[in-house]
């Protein structure tokens, strides 16, 4: 059997499509651990980059904090959290958000740093306030990496986050960890063929709020 075979066999299978383990729901509870992740990482994530962007201070230490944290291996910390902590979501997301922060706090801050002085120094001149010159010269030149650095945490995010089943919590890494035990060769690329199409979706999503946040003059700069 090869594997179109085995995906095809998963999702024309009526059973998947109902019930707790159903494809539905599995994809909204992995869909919820996704978007906890991502929102916390951010709220980690961008005020520390904005903000050293703009001073142009604390490069080295965010490079040396972002270098530690992506050698930090995601399932080992799962493990550890959850000797830890015990049962929840709170072990899950803490690799999670420590997967995610580095892209979105160093692109962040290499986002800022990109912006071109000149409208800086000219809006210093006419007395504007360094918040003002942040969010109202930087942010919206530096949206479009920012939004990269955002793109790429989460599908790190939605990808990694299959790692939730083996803490018994759900999401469609349960189609992949179940499948594994059971020797259900079909549920387990079923699994993978949903995480893979989510990710697919992810990309789209940021490619449509770039299209919409990012202005026409900015865009085609970058």
């Amino acid at each position: 059997m090869n594997v179109l075979h085995f995906v095809n066999a998963f999702f024309s299978d009526s059973a998947h499509w109902h019930g707790y383990d159903g494809i539905p729901q599995r994809l909204l509870e992995h869909v919820r651990y996704s978007l906890i992740a991502l929102a916390v990482a951010a709220a980690i994530g961008l005020p520390i980059g904005l903000i050293t962007g703009h001073t142009g201070r604390g490069g080295n230490t965010l490079a040396l904090i972002a270098t530690a944290a992506r050698a930090l291996p995601s399932f080992g910390l799962l493990v550890l959290m959850f000797i830890l902590l015990g049962f929840g979501l709170l072990p899950v997301m803490i690799p999670l958000v420590v997967l995610a922060v580095p892209p979105i706090l160093v692109t962040t801050y290499e986002a800022v740093r990109s912006v071109d002085p000149s409208p800086v120094d000219a809006a210093r001149g006419m007395g504007m306030t360094e918040p003002r010159i942040l969010f109202q010269v930087e942010v919206p030149v530096a949206l479009p990496l920012i939004l990269s650095g955002l793109r790429s945490a989460a599908i790190q995010i939605v990808s990694t986050a299959t790692i939730a089943a083996y803490v018994s919590l759900g999401g469609l890494g349960r189609y992949i960890v179940d499948g594994l035990y059971q020797r259900d060769y079909e549920k387990v690329v079923g699994g993978a063929t949903l995480v893979a199409v989510l990710a697919l979706v992810t990309l789209g999503v940021f490619w449509a709020v770039a299209r919409t946040a990012v202005s026409p003059g900015v865009r085609r700069s970058a």
